[in-house]
């Protein structure tokens, strides 16, 4: 089955507005987590639908902050748990399938503030979790200094929290395909700034 996660940046902004038409015909995903839609719930609704997407969560944006979306086909059968402005928590069961998995798409919070917040939802959220496990989306965190180029160093110890988050929720990162960085800003060589704040991670066995 295919996922896409994406921090759209404002779901409808006319890069948005090209961009996503075009994913959804190139991977044509059976479920897609979009992040930052900073759309209230009707719009956002509205936006699903014209990418053919009939079910779906839609969490609104806090005026021109946040918002989350999880859409899916009907291919698949999807139960929400919980959401917040941080996450959307389901279980999924695919088409022909008798074994259900657990998804929660995540956003950890770009600002500071609420960093302790987010780390706390990852963990209880992760807690006694018996079924296979994916946890996906922005985390707006690095793990490791090597994942971020240019612009001023990441802070050593909210990077080891993330760590440690991670860790005691049991949760390892699945690896990529691809770009190694996620996230850009700055065209000029002495501007650019460049991260891997998303990424895709599982429960270890165990």
């Amino acid at each position: 089955m295919k996922t896409v996660c994406w921090n759209v940046r404002r779901l409808g902004s006319p890069r948005a507005v090209r961009r996503l038409p075009n994913l959804m015909k190139q991977y044509n995903p059976q479920m897609v987590f979009l992040i930052e839609t900073k759309l209230d719930q009707k719009r956002m609704e509205r936006a699903r639908r014209r990418c053919g997407f009939i079910n779906g969560i839609d969490v609104e944006a806090e005026g021109t902050r946040g918002g989350l979306c999880l859409a899916w086909k009907d291919c698949i059968e999807v139960t929400l748990k919980s959401f917040s402005k941080w996450h959307i928590d389901v279980m999924v069961k695919e088409d022909n399938k008798q074994e259900e998995w657990r998804f929660t798409c995540f956003y950890g919070s770009p600002y500071v503030k609420d960093q302790n917040l987010v780390w706390n939802l990852l963990k209880r959220l992760s807690c006694d979790c018996k079924c296979p496990y994916l946890v996906a989306g922005d985390f707006n965190e690095i793990m490791y200094s090597f994942e971020k180029r240019g612009g001023l160093p990441r802070d050593q110890n909210k990077m080891e929290v993330f760590r440690d988050t991670l860790e005691e929720c049991h949760l390892m990162d699945i690896g990529y395909s691809g770009a190694w960085f996620t996230w850009e800003r700055g065209n000029l060589p002495e501007t650019n700034i460049r991260e891997r704040l998303d990424r895709g991670l599982q429960m270890r066995n165990g």
